[in-house]
């Protein structure tokens, strides 16, 4: 668990599951398997094993450390809808979820399917709590089934990932979603993002008065190409949920 994460749409990362594999093309460029290679066979090392996909039962209690409260992102070292993670496991960190209710989780998946599947199972008579944010990681234009799919989860809110962003994503429907965060690239293989499908996302945001974050442009390192879009930063979060279910904006800095 890391506490002043770098990672500027949120506080904090709690990591009850490390290691993953890859599923798209999202994933060629993984900074976090980049990361975790880092140290395989490393003894005693928390990524001895590398990137392979490790449950770490001993980090369930960690949420309930922090009293002050936190917007803690889940599982940023893996994906806690890989199929290789046992419902039951599943069900412990939500578990832990609910009742660390003083925080609000972002839950990121790319297997958007299964999250809903699943979330649709545990609150099939409501929503899951608002304190628990659920999203989905979308590159191009190529994976918006992973929109539907969270559109179709039983959520207060909803949240999408648009990086990192290697290609053009036309006619984003955003119904039901009520954030938008868009990213490029970064490390040494970092694919560039074109600064106009930056803006057709943050025009589309913008008419649908959805929140719209731009949290970098990429390049060999996070913070290489800086944050700035059009002479200003965009640092829109969702805040209160406004008439015919849309998210008042905040304005951008």
């Amino acid at each position: 668990m890391a506490d002043n994460s770098a990672i500027e749409w949120t506080n904090a990362t709690w990591n009850p599951v490390t290691g993953c594999t890859k599923i798209s093309a999202g994933c060629d460029n993984c900074y976090a398997e980049r990361f975790a290679e880092r140290f395989r066979g490393v003894k005693d090392h928390p990524y001895e094993n590398g990137f392979d996909l490790t449950l770490r039962p001993e980090r369930l209690d960690q949420p309930f450390k922090w009293r002050r409260p936190r917007m803690i992102f889940v599982n940023s070292m893996s994906d806690l809808f890989h199929k290789q993670v046992p419902a039951d496991f599943v069900d412990r960190v939500f578990d832990a979820m609910e009742l660390a209710d003083w925080h609000v989780f972002q839950v990121l998946t790319k297997r958007s399917s299964l999250m809903r599947r699943y979330v649709n199972a545990r609150y099939p008579n409501g929503a899951a709590p608002a304190h628990i944010w659920l999203g989905t990681s979308v590159e191009d234009g190529t994976k918006l089934s992973r929109v539907r799919h969270l559109r179709e989860t039983n959520a207060v809110v909803r949240f999408l990932s648009l990086e990192p962003l290697i290609g053009p994503i036309t006619n984003l429907d955003l119904d039901g979603i009520h954030w938008v965060i868009v990213g490029g690239e970064s490390g040494p293989r970092a694919r560039p993002m074109d600064p106009e499908w930056v803006r057709h996302l943050r025009d589309q945001c913008l008419d649908a008065r959805v929140p719209f974050f731009f949290k970098q442009w990429g390049g060999l390192r996070p913070k290489s190409g800086g944050r700035i879009l059009d002479g200003q930063k965009w640092d829109q979060w969702p805040s209160r949920l406004g008439e015919n279910g849309r998210e008042d904006c905040i304005a951008a800095e």
